[in-house]
């Protein structure tokens, strides 16, 4: 299986792609994993908050083929405890789920076809968090989940 983490705009801040440096290259030892950025879309005087959603959403869905799913991270999706969420990913393996794409949205979250086409929504918490660090958050918990997959000590309870 292969995941794929899909976001807007390039990640600012040289500590968050540190961080999220350090899980990338754990995370090549469990599952073939990569972050695809997609370029900012500037919002201009006559680009609304919608029609920014829609073109970033047009990318996004651009994205998806058959044997992909697309899980969006978005403030209003299932909460996970982080053993639900390997849970999660272990039975998206044991479905043959061909790849993964985890999606972090603009500023302004989705375009209503980007909700309609993804096969779930995912909270990481009921805190708001910026989109750049919310990016190290999801490449640390995918990485935890593997660890748990594979009884290893990284996540104690």
């Amino acid at each position: 299986m292969n995941i794929t983490l899909l976001v807007i705009g390039k990640t600012d801040a040289s500590y968050i792609q540190e961080g999220m440096d350090i899980y990338i290259k754990r995370l090549k030892h469990y599952v073939n994993f990569s972050v695809e950025v997609i370029p900012d879309i500037r919002k201009g005087k006559n680009t609304s908050e919608e029609l920014q959603k829609i073109k970033e959403g047009e990318i996004i869905l651009s994205k998806l083929a058959a044997g992909k799913e697309m899980h969006l991270f978005d403030e209003r999706g299932k909460s996970f405890s982080s053993k639900e969420f390997a849970r999660f990913i272990e039975q998206k393996m044991l479905n043959s789920v061909k790849e993964l794409i985890f999606v972090i949205g603009g500023p302004y979250g989705f375009s209503e076809e980007v909700y309609q086409k993804a096969h779930s929504k995912i909270s990481l918490s009921k805190l708001t968090f910026s989109h750049q660090m919310v990016r190290l958050l999801c490449v640390e918990q995918i990485y935890r989940a593997f660890t748990i997959l594979k009884g290893e000590p990284y996540h104690h309870e």
